[in-house]
């Protein structure tokens, strides 16, 4: 008699009497239609790959909790998770590449995602951050643009240089950011070994109705470590998988990482007046003007079960704010907040949330029916529509946003600030003479095979705006002289 208990069945749980051969006409005879095993193992086969994400394709991932280490918080927020020292969170990250698809290497120089999803009792809270301060661009219209020249020329299916010095070299506010990630930090030694951030400028409210606004910072336990061009570079070729490797190994050997959680806490009235505009994602927010606080630990000591169904199907938005925590009006923010959960219903469906590693662990309540793969009850016979007088789920006014005053013309416009060059010259000269040996030789030679003069002189010319030294350095390394106009 066969174990009933680990017995092979259909998807639709029937049990599979031959799993090795299909059922033919004869033992040479063509394979019948009616093996409904084979039709369906095949059907599902074909269906297995889902569209693959179109930024951070490539991932690792693990579970782990968050613990609050500092009672004082609560001023500051009314976020529940944060309400007390001792209090844990089961969370989820996922670490990924920007730029290269899902099989790509995992020790190319591009920023890593860091993105968290915190298991909160009022619902699920994304901390959808990287490993850098700052980024590219501050505007999401930009955001498709820098994307396309990060991927692969239309017409050569290459990755290409100068699309993106093209794309750089037009858009000064990316020198900041280009500048880290052609530094030692932009090739992270482990997945372990490097610092994440929220990045944006984000709201805190207490319960009291005050607001601040606050930027994260996860502060490594492991220290930060970059990795050698040279032993990247051997690496991609012979364990594109490293990083994901090395963090799977490091979990399963009782190794487990973990990250402080700080915050820079701003009074809200100093947006109006703090000499960098806080919304601007290019900017950072100075230390010594807002000392870090901390908030806590986060600790990684589990790996997934199986990876398709936790990494590949996790799906973050910054939209997911818990009560206490809001949006800021930065630009790329706002923009993110409808891109990313666009996305998950693009590639796993309007119902992604019902997938369990999606799942809040508070009971979800609301007016949101059918749709593929809905497996929940679809709401049973409760009320369709809001409001009634049903007794079906009501608004709790608790929960509503802090406002934000806004004035101004509906237009078309740009931050206020155009000086692109003040922080990126101030981190070149924070550098050692190594490190700043190490980040001319990396842009030299990122920006030799671009075939343009005039597109490697424009970069240069940004270069020189923040640091003359800088910029005479790269021109010297690329054989060209620094324009006469920018001196």
């Amino acid at each position: 008699m066969s174990n009933n208990k680990n017995r092979l069945t259909t998807a639709s749980g029937i049990p599979v009497g031959d799993n090795q051969n299909s059922v033919t006409a004869g033992s040479n005879g063509p394979v019948l239609i009616q093996d409904f095993h084979l039709l369906e193992k095949l059907a599902h086969f074909n269906r297995e790959r889902i569209p693959e994400r179109v930024v951070h394709a490539k991932g690792a991932g693990a579970h782990g909790y968050f613990e609050v280490t500092n009672d004082e918080i609560s001023k500051y927020t009314k976020a529940d998770f944060l309400s007390e020292a001792g209090k844990r969170t089961d969370m989820f990250i996922r670490f990924s590449t920007v730029a290269g698809e899902l099989g790509s290497a995992d020790t190319v120089r591009d920023p890593r995602g860091f993105a968290v999803k915190f298991y909160t009792e009022e619902g699920n809270y994304d901390l959808v951050g990287n490993n850098t301060p700052i980024f590219f661009i501050r505007d999401a219209i930009k955001f498709p643009d820098f994307i396309h020249t990060q991927k692969r020329h239309p017409q050569t299916h290459l990755k290409d240089v100068n699309m993106v010095w093209d794309f750089w070299s037009l858009s000064p506010e990316s020198l900041h950011q280009i500048t880290y990630l052609h530094g030692d930090r932009g090739l992270p030694a482990t997945l372990r070994h490097m610092n994440g951030y929220g990045s944006h400028t984000y709201k805190w409210v207490n319960d009291q109705g005050e607001a601040f606004w606050v930027k994260y910072h996860f502060i490594s336990e492991q220290g930060v470590k970059g990795l050698d061009v040279d032993l990247a570079d051997k690496l991609a070729g012979e364990n594109p998988d490293y990083h994901t490797e090395d963090l799977y190994n490091a979990i399963d050997q009782g190794d487990f990482p973990a990250w402080k959680l700080y915050v820079q806490i701003i009074p809200y009235e100093d947006y109006k007046t703090y000499k960098w505009d806080l919304f601007d994602v290019t900017k950072t927010v100075s230390q010594k003007d807002y000392p870090r606080i901390e908030v806590g630990r986060m600790v990684l000591n589990r790996n997934p079960e199986n990876y398709f169904a936790e990494v590949e199907q996790s799906a973050f938005t910054p939209g997911n704010l818990v009560p206490g925590i809001e949006a800021s009006p930065d630009k790329m923010l706002q923009g993110r907040i409808f891109s990313y959960g666009d996305a998950h219903r693009y590639r796993l469906g309007a119902n992604n949330q019902q997938i369990p590693i999606n799942r809040p662990v508070n009971e979800v309540k609301n007016y949101q029916r059918d749709g593929a793969m809905r497996v929940d009850g679809n709401g049973g016979n409760t009320p369709v529509y809001e409001p009634n007088s049903l007794n079906g789920p009501a608004e709790d006014i608790t929960s509503k946003g802090n406002p934000f005053e806004v004035h101004g013309v509906a237009d078309s416009v740009a931050y206020d600030s155009e000086d692109h060059y003040t922080q990126p010259g101030d981190l070149y000269r924070l550098m050692s003479v190594d490190e700043r040996d190490r980040l001319i030789e990396n842009f030299v030679n990122h920006m030799k095979p671009v075939e343009s003069d005039e597109i490697k002189l424009r970069q240069i010319e940004h270069f020189y705006k923040a640091d003359p030294e800088w910029g005479e350095r790269i021109a010297q390394g690329l054989g060209l002289a620094v324009p006469e106009s920018v001196k």
